[in-house]
């Protein structure tokens, strides 16, 4: 793994010839400028990529000022390598960003109604499922593929004794659920869905942007943290680093269970135009 940002002050020299430095596992870049050219973005990350060839290196960490050099960045993405966005810890951080929300905007529990909005049969969506709907009392899966979800309802009206309401009807179902978990709708699928005006959204995999005008609840697509060993690396998003630094191939409970001894906690949750 290697880390790249951009360089405190570059000489003129440096930046004229565009001179790409490796000191330990980061990558430093000679970037002045908010937007760099198409032609100097190519030539630094061609020189990006000789640098990684040599050090077999895919995962990458950008810094905030590296991430908007759009350019540049889809340079790398287009050589195959994978810059961590912090996406997966989001998803791995449900639970707590679940009770975030709850305190922030002061819902009482006996009015917290739940929509999880999901397609893929996880092994997060299973275990978020049935840890949900043992909590709460107002749970409903929205779904386009009802069928596939019918052994995990049977499962746990087996095992819990607790009947789980999965559905599709786009007009009713989320028009009285207050708290959505976006797991994994795109856009132009969520639109489809009548959605209470004053909901709170928290999209997982990617953002969403709520077309209709008449909403004006949270939709929320970004997040930072904090974890009790933060290095505090100004320069990265916590979130970042922190996502970098995990096994990400292990049962989902380990995972939960280390974010826990790390004493992760989120910072804050980013909307289009509100931070809570």
């Amino acid at each position: 793994m290697y880390y790249i940002k951009e360089a405190d002050k570059p000489s003129k020299f440096t930046e004229f010839f565009h001179i790409v430095k490796l000191e330990n596992d980061t990558i430093i870049l000679p970037i002045t400028k908010t937007s760099l050219e198409e032609k100097t973005a190519y030539k630094l990350a061609i020189k990006t990529k000789t640098i990684l060839d040599k050090t077999n290196s895919k995962k990458l960490v950008l810094s905030k000022q590296v991430k908007q050099q759009e350019t540049y960045v889809n340079y790398l993405y287009s050589y195959n390598y994978e810059m961590v966005d912090g996406r997966w810890l989001f998803q791995m951080l449900l639970f707590e960003v679940l009770e975030y929300v709850i305190k922030k905007t002061n819902i009482k529990e006996e009015e917290i109604k739940i929509g999880i909005l999901v397609n893929d049969i996880s092994e997060l969506a299973i275990y978020a499922i049935q840890k949900l709907v043992t909590k709460y009392k107002y749970v409903k899966i929205v779904t386009n593929h009802i069928d596939r979800f019918k052994n995990i309802e049977e499962k746990i009206s087996e095992e819990q004794g607790i009947f789980i309401n999965v559905g599709n009807n786009k007009r009713k179902i989320l028009s009285k659920t207050n708290i959505i978990l976006n797991l994994d709708f795109p856009t132009e699928l969520i639109n489809r869905y009548t959605i209470n005006s004053t909901a709170t959204i928290i999209n997982f995999k990617g953002n969403v942007k709520i077309k209709n005008k008449r909403f004006n609840g949270l939709n929320i697509n970004d997040y930072e943290i904090d974890w009790k060993t933060n290095p505090h690396l100004e320069k990265y998003d916590a979130k970042d680093v922190y996502e970098a630094m995990q096994y990400k191939n292990q049962p989902i409970e380990e995972i939960f269970k280390k974010i826990k001894r790390d004493h992760v906690t989120i910072q804050y949750l980013k909307g289009i135009k509100t931070i809570i």
